[in-house]
């Protein structure tokens, strides 16, 4: 299908945007930037100087901005569609979907499982929906790659009731995951027909099991707070703290869900803050401290998926901190030497793809993610499928 596709990744304070061109050779990315400080100090970033924007700048009039600014670089003989990444696409939605009124009302019932990301994910969907209803927009979910877990996998120890509600391991990043499958397919043939973990380190962090490109488990499960320690997010905690915490403290719910989401992780047991590249560079005893507890659960972690895959040929690192923090690849390495993992000091040092030695074997590789890109070709395929069969994307399944 030949159009141009903008590509949004809706946030509370920002919206990160990419417009692609789809050819005949596949998807040429045209611009990228983002809209930040939304409510505050905003700012149009699109290039060498931003552009601020009035204070009171919200997700409608930065949307309105963005769709002015890119008007005249539009190709006015392709059609525009909009590809959007919402993080919880439930037990209804494990494919893209075109979205519609009632698709939006699902969604939004998610929103409870996703407080930091589902109800920002939405708006900007909603605000395009008032200023250009005739714009196509397709939703591509983070949970969808995960989906074909099933049981035992994505069950918890509760109530079957609970279950058929929905309270089960959905599993997040999957766009990231399929992204890093798919380059694993050109790049590394051989190991993407094997047992591989790719680690998804940023602010936001994951761990998935790939078996022939294939996610079978993965660390984060029910919501975006389980699994490794984060950023600012706890990952997996006692069930007995939540009750102390409710009982003993006297926290009330808003206050826990800023304790776990906003205050713990990386900068809740530092002090200092929730950047890597800042704990790196401190020489605070508690930066270092998170920094070992950061490396003890993503090992801790990757034992387990290990165990799952029944064996291991390849782990790959990506995200923000993954592709780029040397230091944190090769503790994790170290640690996981007993598996045969072998590094290249210098290969990790320059970020190189390949950072294992030749006699590793464990092949270990830094990959950069492109969720962006993962979104624009759901969402040429979705539209195009829709034209050839309109009853397939219903429900989204």
């Amino acid at each position: 299908m030949s159009c141009q596709v903008l590509v949004l990744n809706s946030g509370s304070s920002s919206i990160k945007f990419r417009l692609f061109d789809s050819q005949a050779n596949g998807l040429e990315l045209l611009h990228k930037g983002q809209i930040e400080g939304l409510g505050t100090d905003a700012r149009f970033i699109a290039g060498a100087e931003p552009v601020d924007l009035p204070a009171a700048t919200n997700h409608i009039s930065a949307l309105q901005f963005l769709l002015e600014w890119l008007q005249p670089r539009l190709d006015r003989d392709k059609p525009l569609v909009v590809g959007h990444r919402v993080v919880h696409g439930g037990t209804d939605f494990s494919l893209p979907v075109r979205v519609t009124p009632e698709v939006i009302k699902e969604l939004k019932k998610l929103e409870p499982l996703a407080p930091l990301h589902q109800p920002h994910n939405l708006s900007a969907i909603e605000a395009l929906s008032q200023l250009d209803s005739s714009l196509p927009q397709i939703a591509c979910f983070d949970t969808a790659f995960h989906a074909g877990h099933g049981k035992p996998v994505d069950q918890f120890a509760l109530p079957r009731a609970l279950y058929d509600e929905g309270v089960r391991r959905y599993g997040f990043h999957g766009l990231s995951y399929e992204f890093i499958a798919s380059a694993l397919r050109s790049t590394e043939p051989e190991l993407a027909r094997g047992n591989v973990i790719v680690a998804h380190l940023g602010n936001g962090a994951s761990m998935c099991a790939l078996k022939q490109g294939r996610s079978i488990d993965s660390t984060m499960g029910f919501s975006a707070l389980d699994g490794l320690a984060m950023g600012t997010r706890c990952g997996s905690i006692d069930a007995g703290i939540i009750l102390y915490l409710l009982q003993e403290q006297n926290l009330n719910t808003q206050q826990l869900s800023d304790l776990l989401y906003k205050k713990s992780g990386l900068l809740g047991v530092s002090g200092i803050s929730n950047d890597m590249r800042v704990l790196l560079d401190s020489p605070a005893a508690s930066a270092r401290e998170a920094i070992d507890l950061y490396v003890h659960r993503i090992v801790r972690e990757a034992g387990g998926l290990t165990t799952m895959l029944e064996g291991l040929d390849g782990l790959v690192f990506t995200g923000g901190i993954g592709e780029h923090a040397a230091e944190i690849r090769q503790r994790v390495c170290e640690r996981l030497g007993w598996l045969g993992i072998e590094l290249d000091q210098q290969a990790n040092a320059e970020n190189s793809h390949v950072i294992s030695s030749a006699d590793s074997r464990i092949k270990v590789c830094v990959i950069p993610t492109n969720e962006e890109l993962m979104i624009a070709q759901h969402t040429l395929e979705t539209l195009a499928a829709e034209q050839t069969n309109p009853q397939s994307l219903a429900i989204g399944k």
